[in-house]
């Protein structure tokens, strides 16, 4: 079994991919940044874009029947390297508990405003096991 999981993003139809595929009982997320659908915008804070990313992948795999708490993987890509205390800051209450295996890359961003990018693996029932 295959499912696509889309947030509307319009990167998602303009470079053709899915925000998270479930095969079988993992869930792949794509890199997803930290803009906020809600408001339609990118926080300036590298902390609130890590924050909206988070609650932007946990959503995705709630839809897929997963959540947060199954993540065996995490990578982060980071803008700046000034930006990384802001950023555990940010994601460490989150998995300090589930504690998946990571990875933390300094990067150039496709675009100016963004400053994180953070992509997830997750294993339905894992946060059970």
């Amino acid at each position: 079994m295959v499912q696509r999981v889309s947030t509307g993003s319009p990167f998602e139809a303009t470079f053709g991919y899915s925000r998270a595929v479930r095969h079988e009982d993992t869930v792949y997320v794509s890199g997803t940044t930290g803009y906020d659908y809600a408001t339609m915008t990118m926080p300036e804070s590298v902390g609130e874009q890590a924050r909206n990313a988070l609650n932007t992948i946990d959503k995705a795999l709630r839809e897929a029947g997963s959540s947060i708490a199954d993540t065996v993987r995490v990578v982060y890509y980071v803008g700046d390297r000034s930006y990384v205390d802001e950023v555990v800051a940010a994601v460490g209450p989150v998995f300090k508990d589930i504690r998946p295996a990571a990875s933390m890359l300094i990067v150039s961003m496709i675009e100016a405003g963004m400053k994180i990018e953070i992509e997830v693996t997750a294993r339905i029932g894992a946060a059970t096991s």
